[in-house]
């Protein structure tokens, strides 16, 4: 899909369902229910945002004729609930159990994840990168994966197979400062993450100072420059030659003469770090936080083998790489390494955003195995078992309403073999059929093939995905579909 903002004349070129959806301008209650819901699951599962919203609109179709049967809501509701304990089961039961050490299986599933993207061509080199950066920053303690410890990083110029990912430092997309003809290529660095200002203080109230004479100003331009050149000594005299300083909201967090002074004294500054960039940076580089000049000490510092300014068709940016391990007893060593720095390659914009889109859920993907350690097949073979199932326990065990309410949650899930066929130029109708004779004849793993055109066996074609997906897909879409089932009336408020 193409989105073109009119107002700010953006252009977002994208098949990820949550992007989609919240691009779109939706007023009625019930589309704004839809869009939260693709992006609940954006946050739980990361994949599946529009398998989710598909699934969930078929379902209020099957709520729709069921009404017309004069079936009461809160009957269809019910219902719908016990379909999702059943649907729960069926697909718990045709999962396969993971091992987190198997690698091979982790790439298949983020394989299968890029395969339906715009950069499905790089999933060779892409798939690998995220099974390798979540198997890193995986807690060793609680086995919980935090992705805010996987960095993405995104520099216009080159093309997506240029991608690279680097675990023993990181990239800064600002740049080393020039204003004063700082160094940019430090060797041995030792790095200090200040958050204090290298600027004149200020007062706590606001006041006015006024000065009559030259003499006066002279002096108090004397001390100003004092005051700084004390505190750049006293950096320079702990041994710093990297300087990060966080972004202050108060006044400067550095000046000119600041910069002059550190420039003569051969300090790299890197200015503008992002309050929320601080905790990463304190994992990777192992430097802790400094929110006081009196606080300079070689314990807080962080190591690098390199740090230069490097050029890119957006702009300069600075590289860490070769960021030593703190010593015995440093605060920083417990969470030291346990992140990575994807730096993403694109031809344009539009490329570059979407490979980082992909990127992410690919990312999401093996995070989604991890929590839950199984995997099913792919290519709709767990809606179409889940259609197979309900609709033969609907014939043997449910009586009277329930019947027909299980026929039509079975079949809307119907809706997914049926749009992937047709997505892929194929008979839909013949397809789903042949689907649904294969796993009537015991074969669960059976789903369509769009390479082949056909349907065979997902897990012999390695098109396999996370549990997580597809089970968090079908809860979330049934508690969608019930909690809409129970609105009686929709008033319109003027605010």
């Amino acid at each position: 899909v193409l989105f073109r903002s009119e107002a700010k004349g953006d252009v977002c070129i994208t098949n990820d369902g949550a992007t989609i959806v919240t691009k779109l301008q939706v007023t009625h209650p019930c589309a704004k229910m839809l869009v939260d819901l693709s992006q609940a699951q954006d946050v739980e599962a990361g994949d599946g945002t529009t398998s989710v919203v598909v699934i969930c609109g078929a379902l209020l179709k099957a709520v729709e004729d069921l009404l017309l049967k004069g079936i009461h809501p809160m009957q269809i509701s019910e219902c719908f609930q016990e379909c999702a304990a059943l649907a729960e089961k069926v697909l718990e039961e045709m999962s396969i159990p993971v091992n987190i050490d198997d690698r091979d299986t982790l790439i298949k599933a983020a394989v299968t994840s890029l395969n339906s993207k715009i950069i499905s061509v790089n999933s060779d080199l892409m798939a690998p990168m995220a099974v390798d950066a979540v198997r890193r920053i995986i807690n060793p303690t609680t086995g919980d994966v935090d992705l805010k410890n996987a960095r993405i990083v995104t520099a216009l110029g080159g093309t997506v197979d240029d991608t690279t990912m680097i675990t023993n430092g990181t990239i800064f997309k600002q740049k080393a400062s020039h204003s004063a003809g700082g160094p940019t290529r430090i060797q041995n660095a030792t790095v200090a993450l200040i958050q204090f200002q290298i600027s004149p203080p200020k007062t706590d109230m606001e006041s006015q100072v006024t000065i009559t004479d030259f003499t006066a100003m002279d002096r108090a331009l004397k001390e100003e420059r004092k005051y700084l050149l004390d505190m750049c000594k006293k950096i320079k005299d702990a041994g710093v030659n990297v300087l990060l300083i966080q972004k202050s909201v108060l006044r400067d967090a550095v000046t000119a003469q600041s910069l002059d002074f550190l420039a003569k004294m051969k300090i790299m500054v890197v200015k503008d770090i992002e309050r929320s960039d601080i905790d990463f940076i304190t994992k990777t580089l192992g430097c802790m936080p400094i929110a006081n000049i009196e606080n300079m000490k070689p314990e807080k510092f962080g190591k690098a083998d390199l740090v230069v300014e490097e050029s890119t068709p957006e702009g300069k940016i600075v590289r860490v790489t070769g960021s030593q391990q703190p010593p015995e007893g440093h605060p920083a060593r417990a969470i030291f390494g346990r992140t990575v720095t994807i730096f993403v390659r694109g031809s344009n914009d539009l490329m570059v955003a979407e490979a980082e889109r992909s990127f992410h859920d690919a990312l999401c993907v093996i995070r989604s195995i991890v929590k839950k350690k199984a995997i099913i097949a792919g290519g709709a073979a767990p809606e179409i078992e889940i259609c197979t199932q309900l609709s033969k326990y609907a014939r043997q065990r449910a009586e009277g309403y329930q019947t027909f309410c299980m026929r039509a949650y079975a079949d809307a899930f119907e809706v997914v073999p049926y749009t992937l066929a047709e997505n892929a130029g194929l008979q839909p109708i013949s397809i789903v059929t042949e689907l649904r004779n294969a796993h009537a004849a015991g074969k669960k793993s059976y789903g369509v093939n769009v390479r082949r055109e056909c349907v065979t066996d997902m897990e012999e074609e390695n098109v396999v995905q996370p549990l997580l997906v597809s089970l968090n897909a079908m809860k979330l879409a049934t508690e969608c579909v019930m909690m809409i089932l129970k609105i009686d009336d929709v008033i319109l408020t003027r605010m």
